[in-house]
């Protein structure tokens, strides 16, 4: 599968680069000037190219290899592709079975379309950022990762693949208008659902899953790391508690919600009495749905990540493998981004589209 991605920041070159690690041969078309970012995994399976689209020749060169592609990604506010002649109109009238992908915040059309945002404000106004606060604090900041990453370049991903599986069976291409915010809002589906059914009445950190239940939170330990425990179902529940050699009554009255206060400050002050190496050596591997709460140095040295070779060096540079895995068809370790010959290109491209 040929891509060509035009260069921008956070979901559309991840979700290029998981496209060039199952396989795709990805050219991502940088700006002159552009700074170089050492190590940038984002990078690694592609072909990388400068080219202005300022300059009348460079863009023909683009909008030629857009042309030879299967697939076109692009992150630029709405209008912008247009402007440049590069737009799914003018680029589906000649090549009908392109896949046009975009991925913006706000969507291409809306009152917010043309406005500027990053990830904090997409999960803003989903609702997502609230749901991760807590009473009397302020909402947690989730990295980029429901977002920019999870609502964004994934459902541009299965957006793009879906696109590719009609245009097989159709002969025509289409666009992708993968919105963050409507992949954000697909995700807290779950928990609109939740709340029409009664299961999730109160405010973030009181509810089931946000850290108001006792046996789904995360504990202090005495070395001051931290583990954390999610047996949501009674037989589980029940190993945590032989392993744990609770016998308080309070802690079989889990059910109660009345009583998830004081169950919460048994568990802190159970955990806070061994460091975490110790609480893994005795509940890690069981069903008692136990896990330590690593640091970003911790994680590739995790014996279960070891065993599954998640991660493999790259010029030096620890990345995370390619996700998922593959019975018949594993995806090869991708090394990183190397400079490519557009007129080369063009004209291996070409011969491909032509067959």
């Amino acid at each position: 599968m040929r891509v060509v991605e035009f260069a921008g920041i956070g979901p559309a070159p991840f979700a290029a680069m998981v496209l060039a690690d199952l396989g795709a041969e990805v050219v991502r078309i940088g700006r002159p000037g552009e700074p170089a970012r050492p190590h940038d995994f984002m990078s690694r399976g592609k072909g990388l190219m400068t080219l202005d689209l300022k300059d009348p020749a460079d863009r023909e060169t683009a909008r030629a290899l857009a042309l030879t592609a299967e697939v076109l990604i692009e992150g630029n506010r709405p209008g912008v592709m247009e402007r440049l002649g590069l737009g799914p109109d003018d680029l589906l009238a000649k090549a009908p079975r392109l896949v046009y992908g975009r991925m913006t915040g706000w969507g291409q059309a809306g009152p917010l379309a043309s406005t500027a945002g990053h990830d904090i404000n997409y999960v803003a106004v989903t609702g997502m950022l609230d749901a991760l606060g807590a009473e009397g604090r302020k909402p947690a900041i989730p990295l980029n990762l429901i977002g920019d990453l999870g609502g964004g370049a994934m459902f541009l991903v299965a957006g793009i693949l879906a696109a590719l599986f009609d245009a097989m069976r159709s002969g025509r291409g289409q666009v992708v208008d993968a919105a963050i915010v409507d992949g954000v809002n697909l995700f807290a589906g779950v928990f609109h659902m939740l709340r029409a059914q009664g299961r999730w009445p109160g405010r973030p950190g009181t509810n089931l899953l946000d850290g108001g239940a006792p046996f789904y939170d995360t504990y202090r330990c005495a070395d001051g790391k931290y583990v954390a425990i999610g047996p949501l179902e009674p037989q589980f529940y029940a190993e945590l508690l032989r392993r744990l050699d609770v016998c308080d009554p309070r802690a079989f009255q889990r059910d109660d919600r009345t009583s998830w206060p004081e169950l919460k400050t048994m568990f802190a002050r159970l955990f806070a009495t061994r460091d975490r190496d110790a609480w893994c050596a005795l509940l890690e591997g069981s069903d008692a749905c136990f896990a330590p709460v690593l640091e970003l140095d911790e994680v590739p040295d995790h014996p279960h990540h070891q065993a599954r070779e998640a991660f493999h060096q790259t010029d030096g540079v620890l990345h995370p493998a390619p996700a998922p895995r593959f019975s018949a068809t594993p995806a090869a370790r991708p090394a990183m981004g190397e400079p490519v010959d557009p007129d080369d290109l063009l004209t291996r491209w070409s011969t491909a589209a032509g067959a």
